[in-house]
């Protein structure tokens, strides 16, 4: 990473409070950058609220469908580079209510290039895609040339998404590349039916850790802090090589993992005996997926940062730490409460 580069230099994350958000927004303001975020919902066990990076950074209150705040926040902070990251990302939610997932990553993807063509400040602009937006392949691994053809919501609002960011840079030449990352994981994801946060949080209390499908489905699980870094450097890139604009590049340490092995890994990290409790009711899945990452190595000089073991490992520290946290502050409140309480009496 360059510091030189994001010193001073204004920035946009949309997405601010979410998983790769918080971890973004950290190593921007590492290298100097001016970091404006939109944020819609006040989400205070995020890494983004809990590290206090909200005190460091600009905050644009609203919503990423809201073409007018866009508008205003992009146009009023002089925005140079932009990372949209914001979307709805559970399966489980876009399978319940698929058009707010629609809304939200697609229609959000619309309104945040919009703002950036209208804007002649915005320099690059790096966009969040997925490897769902590739759809069900027979050929893997996964390279940038096959077709986007997701389509279960979630999968067809990133495919979606993808093609509109495409779209723009080919129609308007908007300086905007897109990011396929495998599965992310990490300390401070929220979203308790993920596996790896879900599997965490089960051992710490003692309880056997979930699967939901038959635990031979096989992912890309790529860490988080990877994730940010790939981000940052594809628009490092992107401002020094303008041929970048409208290519998309899968992010990926290329292991084939099955949901099995990977909660076999954290409950032998965390060295307990339970055992998983496989309960095969997953729907609307892709059962076999991972992606090559031999383009962002050859183009961008890419490579990953963390091994798996090394990654779970930060990322159940991380997750220990949170639920300390949370005790401490219960039993301080209780404390206070029963104080309250006594001198009530007295």
């Amino acid at each position: 990473m360059s510091d030189s580069f994001w010193q001073d230099r204004p920035t946009f994350v949309t997405g601010a409070s979410g998983l790769l958000g918080g971890w973004l927004v950290r190593r921007l303001l590492e290298s100097g950058a001016a970091v404006t975020c939109l944020v819609r919902d006040w989400v205070p066990d995020s890494e983004f609220i809990r590290s206090g990076l909200l005190d460091k950074v600009n905050i644009v209150r609203g919503d990423v469908c809201d073409q007018t705040v866009l508008d205003r926040a992009i146009n009023e902070y002089e925005i140079d580079t932009v990372f949209h990251l914001a979307a709805q990302t559970i399966v489980q939610i876009a399978n319940r209510n698929p058009v707010s997932t629609f809304e939200t990553n697609i229609s959000g993807t619309v309104a945040v290039l919009e703002a950036c063509r209208r804007n002649p400040s915005v320099k690059q602009i790096v966009t969040a895609s997925s490897d769902k937006a590739y759809g069900d392949h027979d050929e893997l691994p996964y390279n940038e040339e096959a077709p986007l053809k997701g389509r279960h919501p979630y999968d067809a609002s990133k495919s979606c998404a993808d093609l509109i960011a495409q779209s723009y840079a080919v129609t308007f030449g908007l300086p905007v590349a897109i990011t396929r990352c495998g599965n992310l994981y990490g300390g401070g994801d929220l979203n308790w039916n993920r596996l790896v946060p879900g599997t965490i949080r089960s051992i710490i209390r003692g309880q056997r850790p979930i699967i939901r499908s038959d635990g031979s489905y096989i992912r890309d699980y790529f860490y988080v802090e990877d994730g940010a870094a790939a981000n940052i450097l594809l628009a490092e890139k992107l401002a020094a090589d303008p041929a970048l604009k409208g290519q998309a590049f899968n992010f990926s340490n290329e292991l084939q993992i099955t949901v099995i092995e990977l909660t076999n890994r954290i409950c032998g990290l965390m060295k307990t005996e339970l055992q998983p409790d496989v309960q095969n009711i997953a729907s609307n899945e892709i059962i076999h997926q991972y992606l090559s990452a031999a383009k962002a190595r050859r183009i961008l000089g890419w490579s990953p940062l963390f091994e798996v073991d090394e990654a779970l490992t930060k990322t159940i520290g991380w997750y220990k730490e949170f639920f300390e946290s949370k005790n401490d502050s219960m039993n301080a409140r209780s404390a206070r409460a029963d104080n309250l309480t006594k001198f009530t009496l007295a």
